[in-house]
Parts: structure tokens; C-alpha cells; sequence
């Protein structure tokens, strides 16, 4: 029980991260507006999840996803201008001592590696301060981007899965990449 509840602890203590050009922090409904700009649009939300129709289904799943199981959800926050760009969670099985990473961005954003750049935070709060011992990520085969992403932050690919699941009604074979606490600790080094 205490390692949960420590892992709980560690989340509340950490629920603003900052880079260099991002604030990492929760989401309110005050993002709705930033949200639905790019989760109404298809190109953003293909491999991620089923796009958002109206502003009200952004509320909705604001509320019902991001502020009330808060914990490793944040909003990716340009410092610059305060603009909610997209979102990135380190989903936590606390039990394996795993978690996996899982992001989206607003696509006018894509390719300035903001993505890698709140990722190293993450893998921080998770091999530093939730002492885990791996973390993973998953994208489409037919997204590649995703990978690179992955990539960046020091993750090597472990496995493809050939139709390994059905995703919001289309077949999808899935990429795994991962990293490893001692895998981490030594590039870091470097």
C-alpha cells in the first residue's frame, strides 16, 4: 500500500512540470476552446482517438477524463503565449512499476520537437521520482511520426503487432517502443 500511495503523493507534488518552452500542468475547462482546435480535426486525431464534433464533447471529455482521474495528465502549455497545444500522460501501473507514455498535439505544432521535450520530463518524474523500472509507448504502424517521436527520447523499438487490434473501427498493427531505468540512466550520462 505505501508504494501506491507514494506514487499518488509523487503525482500531487509534480502537477506542474516546466521545459524550456512548455508548462506541463492539469487541464481545466478553461481549454476547451484550445482543445477543440485540434481534436475537432481528423488529420490531428486518426491514431489517437475519435474526433471531437462540437465544443460541448470537448467539456465532456475534459471533465470526465482529464480533471477527474487528474494524476499524470497534463496540458502542454506554450510558455510563450500560454496557448493549451495538446495534451501527454505517463500512464502508471504502479504494481509492475511500468508506465506508458501517450500524447497528442495541436498539428500547427508538429515537427519543433515540443513533443521529445515535455517526454524527458516525464521519463524524469517517472525513472527519478516513481522509481519505475521501465517505461513504454505505442503508435500505428501507419503513423510513423509517433515513433520518431519515441525515438528522440531515447526509446528502441521492441515489437510490431500485426493486426493487433481494432481502433475505433479500423484494423491497426502497433509499433511498442520502450526504455529501461538503467537504459535511461546511462544516456544520460553521455
Amino acid at each position: 500500500m505505501e508504494q501506491i500511495e507514494n506514487h499518488y503523493v509523487v503525482f500531487a507534488e509534480n502537477q506542474v512540470l516546466e521545459t524550456e518552452r512548455l508548462c506541463l500542468r492539469p487541464l481545466t475547462l478553461a481549454d476547451a476552446k484550445d482543445m477543440f482546435e485540434y481534436a475537432s480535426d481528423e488529420e490531428t486525431t486518426t491514431f489517437v482517438f475519435p474526433t471531437h464534433q462540437t465544443i460541448e464533447e470537448t467539456r465532456t471529455i475534459i471533465a470526465s477524463v482529464f480533471m477527474a482521474d487528474p494524476f499524470g495528465k497534463f496540458a502542454l502549455e506554450l510558455k510563450e503565449n500560454h496557448k493549451m497545444i495538446g495534451t501527454i500522460d505517463l500512464r502508471v501501473n504502479i504494481k509492475e512499476g511500468t508506465a506508458e507514455i501517450g500524447y497528442t498535439l495541436n498539428k500547427t505544432y508538429w515537427g519543433q520537437g515540443l513533443v521529445p521535450e515535455a517526454a524527458h520530463v516525464l521519463l524524469a518524474l517517472g525513472f527519478e521520482k516513481l522509481q519505475l523500472i521501465r517505461i513504454f509507448a505505442v503508435h500505428d504502424l501507419k503513423n510513423p511520426k509517433s515513433g520518431r517521436v519515441m525515438e528522440k527520447i531515447g526509446m528502441t523499438k521492441e515489437s510490431t503487432i500485426y493486426e493487433a487490434k481494432k481502433i475505433y473501427g479500423k484494423v491497426s498493427d502497433i509499433v511498442t517502443y520502450g526504455i529501461t531505468k538503467s537504459q535511461w540512466q546511462k544516456a544520460k550520462e553521455q
